[in-house]
């Protein structure tokens, strides 16, 4: 840490990379409805928005490892904000979902009038449950163990 730096807190340096991923993302909007509704040169632009996108996420993210690594600015009250900012983030996802399968049971228990009255409506197919879901189903399980296994191999040193 600095030590002419009187608080734990980081000020950061004024930077382009939040207007130039706006800039990019504007780009990447405009150039997806131009795509889609067959204008010349909307690929173009969708590709250069998303090029764009991601080279200043790269660029963003190096400034913040440079940051915190080389100069050292990332106190231990930083690097709560992160830790803190991550609860209400998963906490919103956890309602999100809720509200999708509020949603989806209540459609499926009273489904409307102007969809005739059944659910699902009269010429939407239904997957198969043994098929695609069936195969789904151990993938899940068998990919969480994998990684809490890495997890706990890294944890023990037994990195290799």
């Amino acid at each position: 840490m600095i030590e002419s730096q009187r608080h734990s807190f980081h000020l950061v340096d004024p930077i382009p990379w939040p207007i130039s991923g706006s800039l990019g993302a504007l780009a990447t909007t405009v150039g997806g409805v131009m795509y889609m509704h067959p204008f010349q040169g909307g690929a173009t632009l969708l590709s250069l928005g998303i090029i764009f996108i991601l080279y200043t996420m790269f660029v963003w993210w190096r400034n913040v490892i440079c940051e915190s690594t080389l100069e050292g600015h990332h106190t231990k009250v930083i690097q709560l904000g992160p830790r803190y900012g991550s609860i209400p983030f998963i906490v919103s996802e956890v309602m999100f979902l809720l509200a999708l399968f509020r949603a989806s049971s209540h459609s499926s228990l009273a489904p409307k009038v102007e969809i005739g009255g059944i659910r699902p409506p009269k010429g939407i197919g239904v997957l198969d449950p043994k098929e695609i879901p069936f195969l789904n189903t151990p993938i899940l399980p068998s990919s969480g163990a994998a990684v809490t296994w890495a997890h706990h191999a890294i944890l023990a040193g037994k990195e290799k």
